[in-house]
């Protein structure tokens, strides 16, 4: 299982790699908005092929033209590298 982060490991990683993500009840979240629903559910079947490669799954949600990941380690109880990583991973199929 991987170690959780430090409040200052987050803050960097967000400040310096993800700055489209902030800290929500222990859980990096990110919404990125699209054109159509369809260009909406591509990006989570995208990311749904990255996260099943990587056995660490985000928690989605679909909103029309919004969606919004969460990610987190639950087993660890928050957030670790691994989310850090995935969050890297949505960010790039994002554009």
């Amino acid at each position: 299982m991987s170690e959780l982060l430090t409040d200052d490991q987050i803050d960097l990683a967000l400040r310096d790699h993800l700055p489209e993500w902030k800290v929500v009840d222990n859980e990096l979240v990110r919404s990125v908005k699209r054109d159509t629903f369809l260009d909406g559910i591509r990006l989570v079947a995208t990311v749904a092929q990255l996260a099943e490669s990587m056995n660490h799954h985000p928690d989605i949600d679909i909103r029309y033209t919004t969606i919004t990941f969460r990610v987190s380690s639950h087993e660890a109880g928050g957030i670790t590298d691994d989310d850090l990583v995935l969050a890297r991973h949505i960010d790039t199929a994002a554009g």
